[in-house]
């Protein structure tokens, strides 16, 4: 039985830190992989990053698994998540055995990081080292194929989408060869996914069969819309975040491949992307427990495409699930405030 989420990629967990009030509206996601990691590479598009361990992942180098990936809120700052799910995994013996002792490993945890700063109220209010274990641990507290929260959790707390409340989505397929692909997204746009004639998600549009706002329903989220970034700052930096997973048995460049192309289902969902002050980043892992079918390159084409699909849907998920913000730090009403909630449905 699947969920349609990441965790439909047996052996993946998912955990979330919220943190929000008194200022606060951040947290932290985590994807932890099965026990001996899984494949890893990663994609970035977005001309203002902040990541981490990224380089490690470059199938030139000599990493060749990672024990989990880290998504977090409050830019740069929140990249200390990563630190608590490293001491994490330390104490599991889990990482790169660098000496003779079964406990002498250092535990290879890329990350990427959302901008969020200041919209709870307080700009100090971050995702810190404590923050990255509450996530670690959430997650592997949870059981195999568990169902994943979405919206306004973990990183997608304080994510933005345009002007509409954005948040953390995922989504699955399963191949006709077996193999399963998934995604989970934190949708932090500095573009759009709202088309402005219509009112309908980008990312529905792309999948077809939509229903139509009625007019006076989308002229007045057009006024709404337009009341609330008169009185929100422009957001500096944004970023969509995204991992692709799979239990296809990938080399890692294969898996680069997969996040290179996964990001063309963020272009299909957001747009404009990869702009100078977006982060985009795209992970992938790839468990490895099935074989792909077939003995060509090729064979690699469907779990290509699937993990772009699944990406698309994985953001209109995201911004779906997403409730509304009115707060210190800004206002920003959810697409189900704006249009209902069976608008633009397939």
């Amino acid at each position: 039985m699947t969920v349609d989420a990441l965790t439909d990629v047996a052996g993946l967990r998912v955990g979330h830190a919220t943190r929000s009030g008194d200022g606060r509206l951040t947290g932290t996601t985590v994807v932890l992989a099965p026990e001996g990691g899984a494949v890893a590479a990663v994609d970035v598009r977005g001309g203002g990053p902040g990541t981490k361990e990224t380089d490690a992942l470059d199938p030139r180098n000599v990493v060749q698994k990672v024990d989990a990936v880290v998504l977090t809120g409050g830019s740069a700052y929140g990249l200390d998540a990563a630190s608590g799910v490293m001491a994490w995994l330390e104490e599991q013996g889990r990482g790169v055995r660098v000496g003779p002792d079964p406990g002498h490993v250092v535990p290879v945890v890329p990350a990427a990081c959302v901008f969020d700063l200041g919209r709870g109220g307080d700009f100090r209010a971050r995702p810190d080292a404590a923050t990255g274990r509450a996530a670690v641990e959430a997650a592997a507290a949870s059981m195999q194929g568990a169902a994943v929260h979405e919206g306004c959790v973990g990183a997608g707390t304080g994510a933005v989408a345009g002007q509409l409340k954005g948040g953390v989505g995922t989504a699955s397929a399963v191949l006709d060869s077996g193999v399963t692909v998934a995604a989970l997204v934190v949708v932090n746009a500095a573009g759009s996914v709202l088309d402005p004639e219509t009112g309908v998600l980008y990312g529905e549009l792309f999948q077809g069969r939509v229903q139509y706002p009625e007019e006076r329903v989308h002229e007045a989220a057009r006024r709404r819309l337009a009341e609330v970034a008169s009185k929100n700052a422009p957001p500096p930096l944004n970023t969509t975040l995204a991992v692709v997973a799979t239990d296809a048995d990938l080399t890692k460049a294969q898996a680069q491949k997969m996040a290179g192309t996964a990001h063309d289902g963020i272009a299909r969902a957001v747009r404009p992307v990869h702009l100078l002050h977006d982060g985009d980043t795209v992970f992938a892992l790839a468990t490895g427990t099935r074989a792909l079918d077939g003995t060509g390159p090729l064979a690699l084409n469907d779990v290509l495409a699937a993990g772009a699909d699944v990406v698309t849907r994985a953001i209109v998920r995201a911004v779906r699930a997403a409730g509304s913000v009115d707060g210190p730090g800004g206002v920003w009403p959810s697409y189900g405030e704006l249009y209902g909630e069976s608008s633009g449905r397939r």
